[in-house]
């Protein structure tokens, strides 16, 4: 006998009919959400939330933007889908935005539904490119959930699905506030980091390597900035071994960080790029490949192994031009980088001298992370490696009773509001997260 889904609320229909992502089904108390415009989403009984967590730290332009909407209703009536091999307008002009704002060298761009897919296909290139296999990935990091994505993936979420035979190499990257090295400094973090990389080079063989993967900036892993002049290095070492470097800017691209790419703080070149979220703020599945002039060129005349149904969907394509086309136009970029320097970052840290549970503030634009902590002397962390905890579970639940949408991993809350937000915005999400943080003071043993 069929059930009478009119009897059941909306969170109840939710819960019985979806599978979850990431999420014990049990368990599960997703906000059922009714709308969302600019910096604010507002839930179905019209309560207004602060989203401090740009929901999967991917809607850089906001919600609802008006250009951007309009750009998908405007293609919608052209050309609502094509297969990928034909060519088509919205599909090229997003391309030739991409390029303008990547790299010097940056000659094509290869579409993808979003960002674990452009891991994939990143790391297919570097291999078919080289003739090799092993890839080498950090610990504290995050590239996707498909089969060779989550193997590059260093975090827990590997674990379930880590069949232990994709070719992949963990390493420790930089991370000075809990430093795998015993490093004193910035300086020798940085450098102890790339004598492990290059000794691992040399122990897995440097023939058998066809690529370093690595997210300029970690973002789901705790927004760890490099070291001044680490990736230089990794430059330096990919250049001298044949090794395809791949910067993974899928969060930390197009604006999250103040610049186009994170990669352009640190004056590097990639090979190749893998891109989605902030690329058209999630309004529509995309992602994609920024391939070099040498890579780009390994398929002139051989057949690329690799395609998508999807690939430059126009309604996608048409709202990251419209996205980037309002990022230039708005200020968005610029807005990102002056609100980092002059409300977050200063607002944070003025939060750490308040709440001794905050062991770290580190970031820049729109893209913090501050690490939550039991005792600063010890580092202790407020929930355990791969877990939460009650004191991160109250945390959370209390911003959200105080209408403000909160990122949290592990013992990490991470402020990553729209690139647009405005400084009264942020000053009103940073008196929340106050409050929020008020309710783990009590979780402090440290002196």
């Amino acid at each position: 006998m069929a059930t009478d889904r009119t009897q059941l609320t909306h969170l109840e229909r939710e819960k019985a009919s979806v599978f979850h992502s990431w999420s014990a089904q049990a368990t599960i108390n997703p906000l059922m959400v009714k709308g969302a415009k600019g910096v604010y989403v507002t839930d179905e009984d019209d309560k207004s939330y602060l989203d401090f967590s740009s929901q999967l730290v991917n809607t850089n332009i906001g919600h609802q933007h008006p250009k951007v909407v309009q750009a998908i209703q405007d293609q919608a009536a052209l050309l609502c889908t094509i297969a990928p091999q034909h060519g088509y307008e919205s599909r090229f002009r997003a391309a030739e935005l991409i390029l303008d704002h990547a790299f010097d060298g940056a000659a094509k761009v290869f579409f993808t539904n979003g960002g674990t897919e452009s891991v994939e296909h990143a790391v297919r290139m570097a291999r078919l490119h080289t003739g090799r296999h092993k890839i080498l990935a950090a610990y504290r990091s995050y590239h996707g959930a498909t089969a060779t994505s989550i193997n590059l993936t260093g975090d827990p979420r590997r674990w379930p699905s880590d069949n232990g035979s994709s070719g992949v190499v963990h390493f420790f990257g930089p991370f000075l506030y809990r430093s795998a090295y015993n490093a004193t400094n910035e300086l020798e973090e940085g450098q102890r980091v790339l004598e492990n990389l290059e000794r691992t080079i040399q122990f897995e063989g440097p023939a058998s390597i066809a690529a370093i993967i690595l997210e300029t900036i970690p973002g789901t892993a705790g927004i760890m900035p490099p070291p001044a002049g680490f990736l230089q290095g990794v430059r330096e070492i990919c250049d001298r071994y044949g090794i395809v470097y791949i910067a993974d800017e899928v969060m930390s691209g197009f604006g999250r960080t103040g610049s186009w790419f994170a990669f352009q703080h640190y004056g590097v070149k990639p090979d190749l790029v893998t891109f989605a979220k902030g690329v058209n703020s999630g309004y529509l599945p995309l992602g994609g490949v920024i391939l070099n002039e040498a890579l780009s060129a390994s398929f002139n005349d051989r057949v690329y192994p690799g395609g998508l149904t999807y690939s430059g969907h126009p309604l996608a394509c048409a709202s990251a031009v419209a996205t980037i086309e309002a990022m230039q136009s708005e200020g968005v970029i610029e807005n990102a980088r002056r609100i980092g320097d002059e409300v977050l970052r200063p607002g944070l840290m003025a939060l750490a001298e308040k709440h001794r549970i905050i062991g770290e503030v580190r970031g820049l634009g729109v893209f913090f992370a501050i690490d939550l902590v039991i005792d600063r002397a010890t580092k202790e962390p407020l929930a355990p490696y791969g877990s939460s905890s009650p004191a991160m579970n109250e945390i959370v639940a209390g911003a959200r009773a105080d209408g403000l949408l909160l990122f949290a991993n592990y013992n990490r809350i991470h402020v990553v509001p729209p690139c647009i937000i405005t400084d009264e915005e942020a000053r009103i999400g940073l008196e929340r997260l106050d409050r929020a943080l008020e309710l783990g003071d009590k979780y402090y043993v440290g002196n």
